[in-house]
């Protein structure tokens, strides 16, 4: 594959990651406007908690279905179900077309992310592999910032509806650009399925979140309708619990709880999640209810919350990478965490600009300070077998507990904001309208619209602070968390951003690892093909190395090798190649009948030593032999580390090309 397909492939990756991730937060700000187009208030924080629940099931299971259908087709799939589901969101006439819209953009921005994170490891050279993944996973943190300006200024200038029709034109060049780039590989395997643990899981998840989300607001706390649903989503869990123990492939083994490393960091992940999702849903409507500004302008306010948050998420993925001591983050973010929510909840009207932005920067902080070192965590402590699913499971936590946060957000301001806004009404002699809609309601003068403003700022200040005792309960959670040693391998290399905001991977431990080293190599000269000639039984004639490793890459890829194949691929004429494939001949390595070249048993044991000179610098560049001494998994790992740099040898590198033709040319 060439250079540029290969990145013209990566730009619809990039733009497919893009409009998945944006559709988490792009709505936040256009919700207050949105309800008072379609009415139902009570249900706005259903529009994220859909997208979010559809999107967590997807992802459970389109990284199998891709090996086992192609990521091509699962990628256009993808593409086509979140057009239709951003499509049927623009259109819609009420707010239950647009969470049912929603849940159908989920499913396909679920798979768009799993199969972009894929794609990378399926169409870029091992050595390139970290570089692209560090620009996907920046795409993906950026959007937390971008989602809420763009719903903002789309609701302004436009109509909150183009904060999904803009979807449209992108899906389609999107669409067009995978069908005509990407290569259509085959199935690399039959993958078995957990379709039991993933419906269960799904009823068990939404059972929970309709329960918390209906409760006090639809239905009583006591009615058939929510104790029948926490019930049955009681039921639900149990049962995917008693499926992963006989599962052959579980979603979920229920052996990774058997870690307490692993289950606080689920727990934690899950507040995370709750706080982050639940406080960027409900801020934008305090700023435009309360403070009276515009849409576009409540998304720049929750820019110093994203700030502190993307500050410390980095800075202490960084310093976990340099010390390995993780505990103190966790313990000491949940506790910024209860701060932040507290201040929160002191906000009104005559709170000034400057002061919540304070509070909004301390809450991002605290945030920040757990989501980037539970992933860190988790990747260093799990079996190098579990790394995978360890992953994917923090992730898991992380969305679900982004949705109850929503949801749970929505269904307590609901209740306050009932309770409080007929007798707001009453007492300012307003239009009902305007406590639906923030520009009705700042039309009024002040003292008319004063009573509902209060409404909305105590509510909201009510909604904030129940937030506080969760986060009360990540700090004790927090405070259990066991400190141990962090492998050097995965601390060093999981400094994306988007793993810091649990980016969602189907990737398989080795698909992690090479990841890992693909960031080792890339800029470590003694990884390289010229600092292994004549070590480890290696000719020292590079030159002659590099052209046997030449006959074995177009050998395994084309199933011989030829020289005007190598002159083609290389752009330089047969005859300046001659020469070092002569010595190759000359010395025993290599057979050759005209144009066609064979390795010899001789040749073969080069290679093979080439290869454990890689595997040998890559293992003292990871420091895996103290690290992993006496592990279980070690043997794996080494394993891996075979089979990496048997594809170091075959992929391609043009670094390396032009660097060993200027030698053998030499």
């Amino acid at each position: 594959m060439s250079t540029r397909r290969r990145n013209v492939i990566f730009v619809a990756v990039v733009l497919g990651m893009l409009l998945a991730a944006l559709d988490q937060t792009i709505v936040a700000t256009a919700l207050p406007t949105v309800v008072a187009d379609l009415g139902g208030a009570g249900h706005q924080s259903w529009v994220v908690t859909s997208y979010l629940l559809a999107s967590t099931v997807s992802t459970a299971i389109v990284g199998k279905l891709g090996d086992l259908f192609g990521r091509k087709v699962i990628f256009a799939a993808a593409v086509v179900f979140f057009l239709i589901g951003s499509v049927l969101c623009g259109i819609s006439s009420s707010m239950d077309m647009l969470v049912a819209s929603r849940a159908l953009q989920g499913i396909g921005g679920g798979a768009l992310m799993v199969t972009a994170t894929a794609l990378i490891g399926e169409v870029i050279p091992l050595r390139d592999r970290g570089r692209y993944q560090g620009a996907l996973g920046a795409v993906f943190g950026v959007t937390t910032v971008i989602g809420p300006l763009l719903g903002g200024y789309f609701t302004d200038h436009l109509t909150w509806r183009w904060a999904f029709w803009i979807n449209v034109p992108i899906g389609i060049v999107v669409l067009v650009v995978a069908l005509a780039t990407i290569p259509a590989l085959g199935a690399r395997s039959r993958p078995v399925i957990d379709y039991a643990g993933i419906v269960l899981i799904g009823l068990g998840a939404s059972g929970l979140t309709l329960a918390t989300s209906w409760g006090g607001s639809t239905y009583p706390w006591a009615s058939p309708m929510i104790i029948g649903l926490f019930l049955g989503s009681i039921i639900a869990v149990a049962a995917f619990v008693w499926v992963e123990l006989r599962a052959e492939e579980p979603v979920l083994p229920i052996r990774l709880f058997s870690s307490p490393v692993f289950t606080v960091c689920c727990v934690l992940s899950f507040i995370v999640g709750f706080a982050m999702l639940g406080a960027l849903t409900f801020l934008p409507t305090f700023m435009q209810f309360v403070d009276g500004v515009s849409a576009t302008e409540s998304g720049i306010r929750t820019l110093p919350m994203v700030a502190g948050l993307l500050l410390t998420s980095t800075g202490s993925g960084a310093l976990v990478s340099r010390t390995g001591r993780y505990k103190i983050f966790p313990v000491l973010g949940t506790a910024v965490m209860v701060l932040g929510f507290v201040l929160l909840s002191q906000m009104d009207a005559t709170t000034p600009v400057w002061q919540q932005s304070v509070y909004l920067f301390v809450l991002g902080t605290g945030i920040g300070m757990c989501m980037q070192v539970l992933v860190l965590i988790v990747q260093s402590t799990a079996n190098f077998s579990d790394l995978g699913v360890a992953t994917s499971g923090i992730t898991f936590f992380r969305t679900i507990g982004s949705s109850f946060g929503a949801a749970i957000f929505g269904s307590l301001f609901a209740n306050f904001l009932n309770a409080r806004v007929p007798t707001a009404l009453a007492e300012s002699g307003a239009p009902p309208a305007a406590a639906e809609s923030p520009r009705l309601l700042h039309e009024l003068p002040d003292a008319v619209a004063a009573p509902i403003v209060g409404a909305y700022a105590d509510s909201l200040g009510m909604v904030f602070l129940c937030a506080a005792p969760v986060a009360v309960v990540g700090f004790l959670v927090a405070l259990t968390l066991k400190q141990v040693p962090l492998r050097e391998m995965e601390t060093t290399a999981a400094l994306d951003m988007g793993e810091g905001f649990g980016m969602p991977s189907g990737d398989t431990s080795e698909r992690m690892l090479e990841m890992a080293v693909g960031r080792l190599v890339r800029h470590s000269p003694e990884i390289k093909l010229r600092s292994i000639a004549g070590t480890h039984g290696c000719d020292p004639d590079v030159a002659v190395l590099w052209a046997l490793v030449q006959i074995y890459r177009q050998s395994q890829v084309f199933g011989s090798a030829r020289l005007s194949e190598m002159g083609e691929r290389l752009r330089v004429p047969p005859e300046v190649l001659e020469p070092v494939f002569d010595r190759l001949t000359e010395r025993g390595y290599a057979l050759r009948t005209g144009d066609q070249l064979w390795l010899t048993q001789s040749g073969a044991q080069q290679v093979s030593a080439a290869t454990a000179a890689l595997v040998s610098r890559i293992v003292a560049k990871l420091e895996i032999s103290p690290t992993f001494e006496g592990r279980p998994d070690r043997d794996e790992v080494e394993a891996a580390l075979e089979r990496i740099a048997q594809r170091l040898l075959v992929q391609r590198d043009w670094d390396d090309e032009r660097d060993n033709l200027a030698t053998a040319g030499k």
